[in-house]
């Protein structure tokens, strides 16, 4: 019986936490499926991967010394794939979308 109690502490001892979702999150998802649409001249075929939103790094300011968040996200249309990254400022909890791109994951060569 000692060998179901050492298969459970070994499993705890390797779970990691789950990492808190982003203030933005909920916000960069809209946006994305939002952009994708528009770059896809209203597509109704147009969905994101909300498994795939996560913090990518942070990228300064143009003016003053502030840092901005970048949020990674893709999505597909048909059967072409997108990565959207979104930029944004949280000013006292607010979500303030400073900047987005958009490229189309594929090899035109």
């Amino acid at each position: 019986m000692m060998m179901p109690s050492i298969l459970l502490a070994a499993a705890v001892a390797g779970a990691t936490p789950a990492t808190p979702a982003h203030p933005c999150a909920a916000e960069a998802r809209t946006q994305a499926l939002m952009l994708l649409r528009f770059h896809n001249d209203g597509d109704n075929r147009a969905t994101i991967d909300p498994a795939s939103l996560r913090k990518i790094g942070t990228v300064a300011s143009l003016v003053g010394k502030r840092r901005f968040d970048v949020l990674e996200i893709w999505g597909s249309v048909y059967k072409g794939e997108y990565r959207m990254r979104l930029i944004y400022a949280n000013p006292a909890g607010m979500c303030v979308l400073m900047g987005q791109e958009i490229l189309e994951h594929s090899d035109p060569y």
